[in-house]
């Protein structure tokens, strides 16, 4: 399957369903419609079918770019607890 590079709004789409288990960890795929759950969020991976989407968030504003800016803030705070004890 493709992987989402932004995060957006299906606008159109055919069978589409989407392995959103990087972000859940839940192995089900979820079918996407543009009347019912349209969201679709990168560092998800298309599995089935096609569709259109309006991006509305791309790199560090995008849910897997937040995700990746707080685990790296979340590093940053134990390199800093650690220089403070001068390991």
């Amino acid at each position: 399957g493709d992987l989402l590079p932004a995060d957006g709004v299906l606008i159109q789409g055919n069978d589409l369903k989407i392995d959103e288990s990087a972000l859940t960890g839940e192995s089900d795929h979820v079918r996407k419609a543009p009347d019912k759950d349209p969201l679709l969020l990168s560092g998800t991976h298309v599995m089935e079918g096609s569709g259109r989407m309006v991006v509305t968030a791309v790199g560090v504003n995008s849910q897997s770019g937040i995700i990746l800016t707080l685990l790296g803030a979340a590093g940053d705070e134990g390199d800093a607890r650690r220089d403070r004890r001068g390991a």
